[in-house]
């Protein structure tokens, strides 16, 4: 198992938005093949940061929904509101 960690910062003004879609996706990345875990968690101090937290299966359940069109569907209308590069970290648990 592989857990995915993505740092996503946005302007003010897209947070809704983006919430929004976060929120009638979330079940699709969920059931998505490999997928076992998916969180969505903000910064309590720096509002405008969000992480994903997701658990894959393996790095091949992972890239394949990387290589998804539901992935390149939300990934279009979430970077429209960043506000920073997005950071992305694929790690085991010891």
């Amino acid at each position: 198992m592989i857990i995915r960690i993505v740092k996503m910062g946005f302007k003010t003004e897209g947070i809704e938005e983006f919430l929004a879609m976060f929120d009638t996706k979330k079940d699709k990345i969920n059931s998505f093949e490999g997928c076992t875990h998916l969180k969505l968690i903000r910064d309590i101090h720096n509002t405008d940061q969000f992480f994903t937290y997701s658990h894959w299966e393996s790095e091949a359940h992972l890239n394949a929904y990387r290589d998804s069109k539901l992935f390149k569907d939300i990934w279009a209308n979430t970077k429209k509101h960043f506000n920073q590069k997005p950071e992305a970290w694929s790690v085991q648990e010891y």
